[in-house]
């Protein structure tokens, strides 16, 4: 079968009579650009990546449930849904600025003094102890993926490979440790500042 003399609305209508090859034609066919205009947003080849794959995932899905119109272009529709991942990547930065790409920004290195006194000192050092100890309260899997990510820089595509499971559900655990750790922050009273 000749895929390059296709149009991607008969790739597509390929894939979805069960033909797996379609599907992964149009994808090589349009990977570069899509891939190109992540990184050209986010400007961090490892967290373009993921957004990358969250993207094809999206589309995938959409495709099997038939919702693609195939109106409009595959590209375009495809880069729509590159953008809105983005979007969501960057709002999610400013909700969770703990899963920033680098590391400007260290759930560790909260207080920002450049001379700390000694007072100062020992409220980060508490503030650390008791993010430590519940950090270690979190669910095993949700555990693994932030020691991951934080501990050892991983990107969510690393994680998901090292750990055997999705790119989504690696970046769902991530996302559940965090909102895990805000609750046992809060009934824990434990803040992240000195004040």
């Amino acid at each position: 079968m000749d895929y390059k003399a296709m149009t991607d609305a008969q790739l597509i209508r390929l894939y979805l009579e069960g033909e797996e090859q379609g599907l992964a034609f149009l994808i090589s066919k349009h990977e570069q650009r899509i891939f190109s205009y992540i990184l050209s947003k986010i400007q961090d080849r490892d967290l373009a990546n993921d957004v990358f794959q969250d993207t094809f995932v999206k589309i995938i899905k959409t495709l099997r449930r038939g919702k693609y119109n195939e109106e409009g272009k595959f590209l375009n529709w495809s880069l729509r849904i590159a953008h809105n991942l983005v979007i969501d990547h960057f709002r999610k930065q400013k909700r969770m600025p703990t899963v920033a790409p680098n590391d400007e920004y260290d759930i560790f290195k909260i207080i920002k003094d450049g001379s700390p006194d000694a007072e100062s000192e020992m409220i980060r050092e508490q503030i650390e102890k008791d993010l430590h100890r519940l950090i270690l309260e979190l669910p095993e899997e949700q555990l693994e993926v932030l020691k991951l990510r934080h501990f050892s820089g991983l990107s969510f595509k690393e994680i998901a490979d090292q750990t055997g499971v999705s790119i989504n559900t690696a970046l769902g655990r991530m996302r559940y440790a965090l909102i895990n750790l805000r609750k046992l922050m809060e009934k824990n009273h434990v803040s992240l500042t000195s004040s």
